[in-house]
């Protein structure tokens, strides 16, 4: 194959079809023509030597041998966006940029007030658009559509670029007239009934079932290392909802320290150490390659990094 001969388009063209597995939204993408679309697939199974998309019932389906490309392919482009991407400096005071930031519960309530009176300061007139887990996917990332996303996080593409922000212990909120107060303890905290709190990760959340521990998370598992488990009676991915419940009923909320400390100044509630040991947990900040030289989004990220040194 004589590499000088072929159309670098074609690649775009692979990228998009490998992504959308459908002809005409992968022509609407590239905003071209659905025939041109077609003609360009016609032309990739010609330069490959395969089929490439496969109809089933199921709708359009990769080949084995487009997916060995498919990471290639990505890496190869995203490279080169960046590479020819211009480095112009960032003027603060003049943008109007939108900055699109997806950001956890426990990550937003933490960071975004301070991060916004900077970005007001600064960047008087730009944007802070805050998207939750749900309303993003991995790829949306990788394709700069979202600047960042702060969250807790397990397994990343090796494609992104990340930051540790930090890390947080746990500690548990009641009301401040809850009689546990008197004898909190690992027996009297077993006996309680609690509110389960978290949304990490990317996707739409799915119900939850209190008997799989390793779904529930940190708070859980550590417990399940003393052969215990909590009496959860409510579960919600908001940590707003979960303080608010423990405001009015004698339920306790198990949080990360930073959020629960939001509240260290209501005389309603009261905020305890857990009466066993929880690992802490890290908060990190992710971006896509594409943005990485970026000027705004090297000024973003400072910005975020100089709000999260603050708060530590």
């Amino acid at each position: 194959m004589n590499i000088s001969k072929i159309d670098l388009n074609l690649l775009v063209y692979l990228d998009t079809l490998l992504r959308e597995c459908n002809v005409t939204r992968a022509a609407n993408r590239l905003s071209i023509t659905q025939p041109a679309m077609s003609n360009g697939l016609k032309r990739l199974r010609n330069l490959f030597n395969d089929p490439i998309l496969v109809r089933t019932s199921d709708g359009m389906v990769p080949t084995e041998r487009a997916l060995e490309l498919q990471p290639v392919i990505r890496g190869i482009l995203m490279t080169l966006e960046e590479t020819l991407a211009p480095n112009r400096e960032f003027e603060a005071s003049q943008s109007k940029r939108v900055f699109r930031i997806m950001a956890s519960d426990y990550a937003a309530s933490t960071l975004a007030p301070k991060l916004l009176s900077k970005l007001h300061a600064e960047a008087p007139d730009t944007t802070l658009d805050i998207l939750t887990p749900s309303d993003v996917t991995f790829h949306d990332v990788e394709n700069g559509k979202v600047d960042m996303a702060i969250n807790r996080f397990e397994n990343l593409p090796q494609s992104f670029h990340h930051k540790r922000i930090w890390k947080d212990s746990f500690c548990c909120l009641v009301k401040s007239d809850n009689p546990i107060i008197d004898n909190f303890s690992l027996e009297s905290y077993l006996k309680a009934r609690h509110i389960w709190v978290s949304k990490t990760g990317f996707g739409v959340g799915v119900g939850m079932d209190p008997k799989d521990v390793q779904k529930l998370g940190w708070v859980d598992e550590a417990l399940a290392h003393f052969g215990k488990h909590r009496n959860i009676a409510t579960f919600t991915r908001n940590y707003h909802v979960a303080v608010h419940l423990a405001k009015v009923q004698n339920l306790i909320a198990t949080l990360p320290s930073k959020a629960a400390n939001i509240y260290i100044d209501d005389p309603s509630l009261k905020i305890l150490e857990p009466p066993f040991p929880i690992p802490p947990f890290e908060l990190d900040m992710i971006w896509s390659p594409l943005l990485h030289r970026d000027a705004s989004h090297i000024w973003l990220r400072q910005k975020v990094a100089e709000v999260a040194e603050e708060l530590k």
